[in-house]
């Protein structure tokens, strides 16, 4: 294989990124698996460099490290039950240890605790329930020889890099078809140069020609990574989220406060990355013996039980929306594709009515997404009233109902403005939106 250029490998993944891409434009919801030595103690995933703890003292974790049976199995049901279309799995974390049968890394669960492979276990659940696969690899390592020296030594740095590759290349090839590969933590070394990222990509990709890379081996690849916020990218991203607020890993609820969300807040994270043309990845953190932490089952399984009659919001190619006030309001806010307005209401209007201004064209039907009942309104002066509306949220099970406005087209709107007296009139085409 003749190696190429940065620009020219750039160039080379850009050429194929929509045909690699299109099922991750669409499946818009993923679920993050942090699951380690570190869920054993439960105390943070960087507990080992939090703490300074010295690695003699850390390795006597590996034993301990006893995933129950089908602990994957649970992981991936309850990421299907929530209407999640891929997962991501910590194959081996900043701790240095594998969670499968690596002839690279003998510091792995096969040789140690479950004596198990876990990402085999992991693989198989998500093509049982039909979920994409991913692996997260973490580039940083506390537990190499070279984890550190690489930053100053040439020789270490090159027996470094070939171990990452070489771990890399156990997963890209062990396990068959893979989708995602998730790097992080591209420290100590701190350029796409000192990581040899051209070369190990250009050649990881060769094993799996319609893998999706992230942007954490100092290159941009395919996809941006914000995490803990739901900033918006100007190219694919995907917003990765714990779930508690403090910790990726798991933590004992008994002994710690952490937040948790709700389905709502989820909904609404969810409504967000859509609008704004990208995935959200949320985490769990299941617990030493593999479990689901209690506190994610029923959030998730209500958005999965809404995402079942509300989906088309959030599914499929979505059209971001760049000033949602002009097509939401205080009440709703928006998702959009091509024809449709998904207003996604969660507080729902009093007394029957509800407005949406701005708009310079009337929708041709309007109705609730979740059974299809019509929705009486009316157009006038640039606004749409919706009428006799339910007096309470039709939405049982979160209190989020979705209103579909269907457009001939694209809807035509104004930019958004604080001064209604602003819009009166403004039906420039160049203003649209």
């Amino acid at each position: 294989m003749k190696l190429m250029s940065k620009p020219q490998y750039e160039e080379w993944t850009a050429s194929t990124r929509d045909a690699r891409m299109q099922w991750w434009r669409e499946a818009r919801f993923g679920m993050f698996i942090h699951f380690g030595l570190y869920s054993t103690p439960g105390r943070h995933e960087w507990m080992q460099v939090y703490e300074n703890v010295p690695h003699e003292e850390y390795e006597k974790l590996a034993d301990q490290f006893q995933p129950k049976e089908g602990a994957p199995r649970e992981w991936i049901k309850l990421a299907k039950a929530a209407g999640m279309k891929y997962a991501v799995l910590t194959t081996r974390h900043h701790e240095g240890f594998s969670l499968w049968d690596s002839k690279v890394n003998p510091y792995n669960s096969v040789n140690y605790g479950p004596h198990r492979d876990i990402v085999r276990e992991f693989v198989d659940a998500c093509r049982e329930f039909g979920l994409k696969i991913g692996f997260y690899t973490s580039l940083m390592d506390w537990h190499h020889p070279d984890g550190w020296k690489c930053a100053y030594d040439l020789e270490a740095r090159k027996r470094f890099n070939q171990y990452i590759t070489d771990l890399n290349t156990e997963l890209l090839t062990n396990y068959g078809k893979i989708d995602i590969l998730w790097y992080d933590v591209s420290l100590p070394m701190e350029s796409w140069e000192g990581w040899d990222s051209v070369a190990r990509n250009q050649y990881l990709r060769s094993l799996q020609p319609d893998i999706i890379i992230n942007n954490r081996s100092r290159l941009p690849e395919d996809f941006g990574t914000p995490e803990e916020n739901l900033k918006a990218e100007d190219r694919d991203w995907e917003a990765c989220m714990t779930f508690n607020g403090i910790s990726w890993g798991y933590v004992d609820p008994e002994q710690a406060a952490p937040f948790s969300y709700s389905a709502q807040q989820i909904l609404h994270m969810l409504q967000k990355c859509t609008s704004s043309g990208g995935n959200l990845l949320l985490n769990i953190g299941p617990g030493p013996d593999g479990s689901v932490p209690a506190d994610a089952v029923e959030p998730l399984t209500k958005v999965g039980q809404w995402l079942e009659k509300n989906g088309e919001a959030v599914y499929g190619k979505k059209v971001p929306i760049s000033r949602t006030g002009v097509l939401g309001n205080g009440l709703a806010f928006a998702t959009s594709d091509e024809n449709n307005a998904y207003l996604w209401t969660f507080i729902w209007p009093k007394g029957g009515t509800m407005s949406m201004g701005g708009y310079l064209e009337a929708p041709k039907k309007v109705y609730l997404l979740q059974d299809g009942t019509p929705i009486d309104f009316e157009f006038e002066g640039q606004r749409i009233t919706f009428k006799n509306l339910p007096e309470k949220a039709p939405d049982k099970i979160c209190g989020a109902s979705v209103i579909v406005m269907e457009f001939d087209g694209a809807p035509k709107t104004l930019f958004a403005s604080r001064y209604p007296q602003f819009h009166q009139g403004w039906d420039k085409p160049e203003n649209y939106i």
